[in-house]
This record gives C-alpha cells, structure tokens and sequence, in this order.
C-alpha cells in the first residue's frame, strides 16, 4: 500500500492546492462581474450627468466633436468619457480580483493603468474647455481688430487661437506626464516664432495699419496738444 500511496501524494497535493485555489477564484470572479456591472452604472450616470449640464454642446462649439469624427468614430466627448470611466471601474475591478488571486505582477500592471485613465480623462476635459476658449479669444480678437479697422484681423484672430491651443495642449500633455521639458522647449519656440513673424509681418506690410491704429488710439487733437507742449 505504500507505493500506491507514494505514487498518489502528488494528486493529493494537486487536489488540495485546487479546492484552496477555487474559493479564491469564485472571489475574483464575483469581483469582475460586480466591477462589470458597477463600470456599466457609472458610464451611464456620467454620461447622463454631463449632457444635463449641456457639456456635449460645449465640445461640440470647441470643435473636439468634430475632430473625433474626423478619426472614424460616431461617438463625441461626453461618450468618450463614459468609456474612459467605465473602463477604469473594470481595471480597478480587475486589480482586485488579481490581487485576491495573488498575481502580483498582473496587478501591479493594471494599478499603473487605473492611475493613468484619470489623467487622460482630465486631460480631455482640459482640451475640451481649452478649446472652446481659444475659439472665444479668436472671436473677440476678431471682432475687436475688425472694429478699429484692421484687414488682418481674421488672421490675428486665428494666430491668437493657434496660441491659445498650443498651450493648453501643452497643459495637457503636462497631466499625461509626456514630453517634459522637451514639449516646453518646443512650445516656446514656436511661441517665440509665431510672435516674431506677426511682429515681423506687422512692422513690414501693416505700416498703413499700424498707422490706422495708431491714429485710433492717438487721436490728432492730442498729438497736436503733446506737440505744443513739447515745443513750450
């Protein structure tokens, strides 16, 4: 009998390890289909919770909507959240069913991805409200230059979007924890070119505009009254 019972230890051992293995693994499963259902529940109410307080109207005025469906996709900002939500409930879900499950690595790999979806998320919120205000500055840029008479107030109105973009793009890329200081260098250099080729372009071919605003904002009567003066 002895040798039968050397030779059926290791199914024993095999048999024990599985019934201890099992309990963890009807846990992990529970925790998945909860972490499912909760990651469904709160796609929904976020997604609910954002188009009450019209944020699809803002993305889709900021231009955000239409640069998704330039990729291919049918679905805008607020969707895109929801996604990005209900898939940070499922790693979170995930992390936990790992964790009981004692796969160390897998779950440290999905707690470096749970940390990362928020940060995207908050930076699709930067893009979103960053973008709806450069279209602002552009408008009034616009309408303000049109005012006092400029010719280049449409190009001076999208150059100051364009500025307005690229720093809030670089905001967002700054939560992302992508680029460091090689995306600030990069920004200042071409904000320091754009600014040095409006001023450029200005001085050389807006001379009759320069002294159009010159002359708007420095009226004749008071220059005449300056000059007096100066001579007295």
């Amino acid at each position: 009998m002895e040798p039968i019972s050397i030779a059926l230890e290791p199914l024993r051992a095999l048999l024990v390890e599985v019934g201890a293995f099992l309990p963890k693994l009807m846990v992990a499963a529970a925790v998945a289909v909860a972490g499912w259902l909760v990651a469904k529940a709160l796609r929904f109410a976020l997604v609910k919770a954002l188009r009450s307080i019209n944020f699809h109207v803002l993305t889709e005025r900021a231009g955000i909507d239409a640069f998704l469906q330039m990729g291919g996709t049918k679905a805008d900002t607020t969707a895109l959240l929801g996604l990005l939500v209900y898939w940070l409930a499922i790693v979170a879900a995930l992390v936990l069913a790992c964790n009981s499950l004692g796969l160390s690595y897998v779950t440290e790999l999905l707690g470096r991805i749970a940390l990362f979806v928020p940060r995207v998320m908050l930076g699709v919120v930067i893009l979103a409200f960053g973008a709806y205000f450069a279209n602002f500055v552009d408008g009034a840029v616009t309408a303000y230059l049109k005012n006092v008479g400029l010719d280049e107030a449409s190009v001076l109105g999208r150059l100051a979007r364009y500025a307005v973009m690229l720093f809030v793009i670089l905001i967002a890329l700054d939560q992302l924890e992508i680029g460091g200081d090689i995306i600030r260098l990069t920004f200042l250099i071409v904000l320091g070119g754009i600014v040095f080729a409006l001023s450029l372009a200005f001085g050389l071919g807006g001379r009759e505009s320069a002294a159009r605003l010159l002359e708007h904002w420095m009226p004749q009567g008071d220059a005449g009254e300056r000059d007096r003066s100066a001579q007295k």
